[in-house]
């Protein structure tokens, strides 16, 4: 994610990027990847906005996904826990009509085939109808993901 913000930065300004993040995490980066990992120099990284917890990360990206210009969206990027949880409440919200925001994984080689073939299994076992079944979009590539999100 420090790459992709940088390059962002980088081509569009520090205004470019706006990154959101729990005080818990900013305080776990800092012990897992050091104390620089946590106070990353916003002309570098974009604006970072510091907030009580992970719901409270979720309703501000939410909103501003929301009411964002044509070609918001949500798109994971390779990640762990929390990328997966974020990831599969926004499909969840999409396939309950609570937003009809684009939401697609960046399969880089093949980090979410895992997942995709989970979602085809549920989907031919019945537990995704489905009329679900393209909640999630994949791309292969950055442009692809442009595409997903136009």
């Amino acid at each position: 994610m420090g790459a992709i913000a940088r390059e962002l930065v980088r081509l569009s300004g520090p205004d470019a990027v706006h990154g959101v993040i729990p005080y818990a995490l900013e305080r776990y980066e800092a012990q897992v990847r050091g104390p620089a990992a946590a106070q990353r120099d916003g002309a570098a990284y974009g604006r970072k906005t510091i907030v009580q917890d992970m719901h409270s990360r979720k309703q501000m990206m939410h909103e501003c996904v929301y009411r964002g210009a044509p070609g918001s969206g949500f798109v994971a990027l390779s990640g762990g826990y929390g990328t997966s949880e974020e990831l599969l409440e926004a499909a969840t919200w999409k396939q309950l009509g609570i937003h009809d925001k684009p939401v697609c994984v960046y399969n880089v080689d093949g980090f979410y085939d895992g997942l995709l073939s989970w979602v085809g299994k549920s989907v031919s076992q019945g537990f995704i109808p489905s009329c679900d079944a393209g909640v999630l979009g994949c791309a292969a590539s950055a442009s692809e993901v442009v595409d997903w999100m136009l």
